[in-house]
């Protein structure tokens, strides 16, 4: 799109400069650029200028508009150019040039260096017209016309115009400096604010360090005290069972073996308890050993062998390759102890599969699948959780502490590992246990 020419400036003189200046502000105006916009206009170009008289003859400056295209677009352009160089200003012609550059693209949209020789200086600058103007070539004839009616000022008066907008630029600078100092002022309390919430949050988490630290302490030592009576019961139980200090009658029977079951289920409680407490307090060490594989699971077949007896479940150990696992073989052992005896509980009928999966030789991993009632998709991080467990009909009468799966995840990561489960509600489940070869 072709930029029609509206004015040409001569910079043959130092007052040509000041009539630039004053005729590229007039400009502006005309334009409808606002008073800000007209001043950066006005400085910009006439920086150029100044530095385009002070090395050549013959400049030029050349303002044009492209009302076709959209945005519009105002563009100057100062050329100047000559066989002789002029004497005044020659020295330091290079750094100024730089400065006066700099000074344009900061106030400028955009400002172009097309020639910069001993001979010859070009330099175009432009500026995006503000948004609601649109204008026809004879808008921009008109606006030629008013230009040529409207005289230059005088130096004096250009002096007097510059030296208004410079107290009109102060005091806009004054201003923004009470902004920011009333802004810095704000920030001074906002940071206040957030230094009093900082400490109040410290404060609340030494609390929340504290009571962890009582919780754990409070389990380990009620844990420890409950184990000695709870043996003793256990103990008991088992000698009136076993008949030793005379016979019972059958109601005796039944209701010293609802002695031994319930003592039962709180030493397994008991027990879980001790063990979360040790972890969160740190103080469950890890014993690295190797672990042949197939070994424990025979240990683990003979364990688990009596919650089988006499029920509708097989439980079904597939023989493994020969694999060394170098990790705490107790620790790994509880875990899959507890995978199992929750197949076990959870299992009506069909087979629970134990069984070591080939994942790569950086990784071992062990699967425990059942034909039991399954997890829903809801419910498979839920179990997870301490206290957490599931609603079902089965549930009730296998009665648990939901403690099992979420000591598991704990002891998985001490040996650098996890667990996690593959379930469908009523298809049964498939718990992991994935383990480094070797350990950390």
């Amino acid at each position: 799109m072709p930029f029609v020419r509206v004015l040409q400036v001569s910079i043959a003189s130092a007052p040509d400069v000041v009539a630039v200046r004053q005729r590229a502000r007039q400009i502006a105006g005309l334009l409808q650029f606002g008073v800000q916009d007209q001043v950066r206009i006005a400085t910009a170009v006439s920086e150029v200028a100044r530095c385009a008289y002070g090395r050549l003859a013959g400049g030029r400056a050349t303002f044009a508009v492209n009302a076709q295209q959209q945005p519009a677009q105002l563009r100057v352009s100062i050329h100047a150019g000559a066989a002789e160089r002029l004497a005044a200003g020659a020295e330091g012609a290079a750094s100024q040039l730089q400065e006066a550059l700099v000074t344009a693209r900061r106030l400028m949209d955009d400002c172009t260096v097309l020639s910069d020789t001993p001979e010859e200086l070009k330099v175009e600058m432009s500026k995006t017209l503000p948004p609601a103007q649109s204008r026809e070539p004879l808008d921009l004839a008109r606006l030629g016309a008013r230009l040529a009616a409207t005289p230059v000022q005088s130096t004096y008066s250009e002096i007097e115009q510059q030296n208004r907008e410079l107290a009109q630029a102060l005091a806009e600078l004054r201003e923004r400096q009470d902004d920011l100092l009333e802004l810095t002022r704000e920030l001074e309390d906002t940071n206040r604010g957030v230094v009093a919430l900082y400490a109040e949050i410290e404060e609340k988490a030494e609390r929340l360090r504290k009571a962890d630290e009582m919780k754990s302490r409070f389990l380990s030592n009620t844990s420890h005290e409950l184990r000695t009576p709870l043996s003793s019961i256990r103990a008991l139980t088992t000698l009136l069972l076993d008949r030793m200090d005379g016979p019972l009658t059958d109601e005796q029977e039944r209701q010293v073996a609802f002695i031994a079951s319930a003592a039962s289920d709180l030493s397994e409680l008991v027990n879980d308890l001790l063990d979360l407490a040790k972890i969160e307090a740190g103080k469950v060490e890890v014993t690295l050993a190797p672990l042949q594989v197939g070994e424990m699971f025979s240990a683990l077949k003979g364990m688990l062998r009596p919650l089988t007896r006499n029920a509708p479940v097989e439980l079904v150990f597939v023989e493994p390759p020969p694999t060394v696992l170098i990790s705490d073989e107790g620790k790994v052992t509880q875990i899959l102890r507890n995978f199992i005896s929750n197949a076990l509980k959870f299992t009506e009928q069909g087979q629970v599969v134990v069984q070591l999966l080939d994942e790569g030789a950086q990784r071992i991993t062990f699967a425990v699948t059942d034909t039991g009632i399954g997890i829903s998709a809801d419910n498979q991080q839920l179990i997870f959780e301490e206290f957490s467990q599931i609603e079902h009909p089965l549930q009730r009468r296998a009665k648990g502490t939901g403690l099992g799966l979420p000591l598991c995840r704990k002891l998985a990561t001490l040996l650098g590992g996890t667990v996690d489960v593959c379930s469908a509600e009523g298809e049964g489940s498939t718990f992991y246990l994935r383990l480094p070869a070797a350990s950390p």
